[in-house]
């Protein structure tokens, strides 16, 4: 598993898509909360929170993620790399884990430098360090396993087509329902939808997001993982 993160991690950085998503990343995050004078801005909100962010990350994560993972296996299978890399001394689960980690690694390397927003956020609370810590804790959690999510299904994705950007469009529709479909589902049934809306991932992040950590919650993103984990694993087994 270990060659094949290293292989896919360094790959990343050989090429512009590390620097382009890791740019995008932090640029669209950074110009919505502190630039942009809209409904976002921390400095427009009135209160010392990160609310704002763990709102826009999400969505900007969905399309960034299919992106990075469209290419994992479309490409191996396009060139024809996969049935060498089947023939290498490792299982298929060691290839998939490999891939699904190199993913989680490089968006954590996007995530990790708004840490430096929290101590923004804390030295601009009045008094200083006026800043609700679980709260905050709770969502970088809730972001890590939207992260581990959205890759599992985007490194799904990538093993239905040969064609990167059919891969990409199919893995933003499938992070896309799973995010915000069922709640989308749940609004036509009013009240009665709320079992709907604890399909999706939302629910369970905002949740998260509160700083009250449940199990039902961590157990929902760990299922959803193995599941899309699991089916590119077959996907795999019969290609």
């Amino acid at each position: 598993m270990i060659p094949i993160l290293k292989k896919e991690f360094n790959s990343f950085f050989a090429s512009p898509i590390a620097y382009l998503v890791i740019g995008v990343f932090l640029v669209v995050n950074g110009l919505f909360l502190w630039v942009f004078d809209d409904d976002f801005n921390i400095l427009n909100a009135g209160f010392a929170d990160l609310n704002n962010f763990f709102y826009l990350a999400p969505w900007v994560l969905l399309f960034l993620i299919p992106a990075i993972t469209m290419k994992m296996f479309a490409d191996e299978f396009q060139t024809g790399t996969i049935e060498l890399l089947k023939t290498k001394p490792i299982t298929n689960w060691q290839i998939v884990f490999g891939k699904f980690w190199a993913a989680i690694l490089l968006i954590s390397v996007a995530i990790v430098p708004t840490f430096i927003y929290i101590y923004s956020i804390s030295e601009l609370g009045n008094p200083a360090g006026n800043i609700d810590m679980g709260s905050t804790i709770g969502s970088y959690l809730g972001l890590f396993l939207l992260v581990g999510s959205y890759a599992a299904i985007g490194l799904f994705t990538s093993t239905l087509s040969k064609n990167q950007i059919v891969a990409f469009l199919l893995g933003v529709f499938i992070v896309f329902f799973f995010y915000y479909g069922f709640d989308a589902i749940a609004n036509l049934f009013g009240s009665s939808g709320y079992s709907i809306q604890l399909l999706g991932m939302n629910e369970h992040f905002k949740s998260i997001s509160r700083g009250v950590i449940d199990t039902r919650d961590i157990l929902y993103f760990i299922s959803v993982i193995t599941f899309f984990l699991f089916m590119t694993k077959q996907r795999l087994s019969h290609d």
